[in-house]
């Protein structure tokens, strides 16, 4: 039998008492920063961070494993702020355009979240599959849920399906990296810089509330 998946790598490291596996995600983390791509070597990953390549497979499992961990890492950003902003004294509709924003710094911070996302989920194991679905929907899905019946029982925003709002905000997200290739190729589009993001998150808060508010708040913004 190979080298198994080892489920147990985010929680470990999130307490941030292995300084050898952080060295090893600090690295992989940029050399995909550098490259633009998650398509790193092993050899690659452990020459930049100065640690030898098996011990990969002491804290990782194998290749996949790190590749979790990382995404567990990154997606910690966000996740770790959730409950954090509902408890926050601020209106719902405050709550989403700060979500909005910090979800979209997240993807900006760390612009190969998205190929690691589709990676994991589609093309790796079923057990990393699930432990995505765990750390980073599920939380995201279930703060959704609780942020949008806040504001529907504040009377902020319109009746608005979870699933539906997740799909939009995740993917809108995804896109702007994901699609920032074909686009580029067409026409000739840059980079995401530090400014674009801003512009992406003007425009999403606006894209985003002005569709979710309720009849007498978007009249009030106007």
């Amino acid at each position: 039998m190979g080298p198994q998946l080892n489920t147990s790598v985010p929680t470990r490291l999130a307490a941030g008492k292995n300084t050898t596996a952080d060295r090893l995600l600090v690295a992989a983390s940029e050399l995909m920063i550098e490259r633009a791509s998650i398509e790193v070597s092993l050899s690659d990953i452990a020459q930049k961070s100065g640690v030898n390549a098996a011990l990969v497979k002491y804290h990782f499992g194998n290749k996949d494993g790190l590749l979790l961990a990382l995404l567990a890492r990154d997606a910690a950003t966000e996740t770790s702020q959730l409950e954090y902003l509902l408890a926050q004294p601020i209106s719902p509709t405050a709550k989403l355009r700060l979500h909005i924003a910090g979800i979209i710094r997240a993807y900006h911070q760390f612009p190969y979240m998205n190929r690691l996302i589709h990676f994991l989920l589609h093309e790796s194991s079923a057990e990393a599959a699930d432990e995505v679905s765990k750390f980073f929907v599920a939380p995201l899905l279930d703060f959704h849920r609780r942020l949008l019946a806040e504001g529907i029982k504040a009377g902020e925003f319109r009746d608005i399906d979870p699933v539906l709002f997740y799909t939009s905000l995740i993917g809108a997200c995804d896109h702007l990296f994901f699609g920032r290739h074909a686009m580029s190729r067409a026409i000739g589009v840059g980079p995401v810089t530090d400014e674009v993001c801003r512009q992406y998150i003007k425009h999403m808060e606006a894209l985003i509330c002005g569709g979710m508010l309720a009849k007498g708040r978007m009249a009030n913004s106007e």
